[in-house]
């Protein structure tokens, strides 16, 4: 608007501009902008916000659930095998990966994998992978990897999917006659 009014020949300083029907000041003088970061929770940050209107700061809304966050989580609790998600068991032999879900605690779904190895039961494609193979099984906190803690449903599902589609695949040599 101001290059509109220099082109115009008007001068381009304090002028009143209408918006909706509202009378507004706009000064062209540089003042320093004050900004106030809020990460946004639903109407209480609105009310909270709109206490800032007429003032010289600025409000930023920001978010804690992002993509990243959501699929790439790192846990450090105490008590993270108390909790139900995606996890990854590695062979202590060979090395390959086998990522599995549970709507129960870790520490309970380890059990049965270690049972199942116990007693030769092959339900377990984990357990049955350390047999077929003769290898031997390790410690939980050795073996098993927590990849995300969620409730059962979609939601692990999809991340299940996701840590599964993300293991690196080996490297197939192709021939041409």
């Amino acid at each position: 608007m101001r290059q509109i009014l220099v082109n115009n020949k008007y001068d381009p300083l304090p002028t009143i501009l209408e918006h909706k029907g509202k009378k507004r000041i706009h000064n062209t003088q540089t003042e320093k902008r004050k900004w106030a970061r809020f990460t946004y929770v639903g109407k209480k940050t609105r009310f909270i916000t709109k206490l800032f209107k007429d003032t010289n700061i600025t409000v930023a809304f920001t978010t804690n659930n992002t993509i990243g966050k959501r699929l790439t989580m790192e846990h450090k609790t105490q008590c993270k095998y108390d909790k139900s998600g995606v996890y990854q068991l590695t062979c202590p032999d060979c090395k390959m990966t086998y990522t599995g879900q549970t709507g129960r605690p870790f520490k309970i779904r380890f059990q049965e994998h270690m049972r199942d190895f116990k007693f030769n039961n092959k339900r377990s494609k984990f357990a049955q992978h350390l047999l077929e193979k003769g290898h031997a099984i390790g410690k939980m906190e050795e073996i098993m990897k927590i990849t995300h803690v969620t409730r059962k449903g979609r939601m692990m599902n999809t991340l299940e999917s996701f840590h599964i589609t993300r293991r690196p695949r080996p490297k197939v040599k192709l021939t041409t006659n």
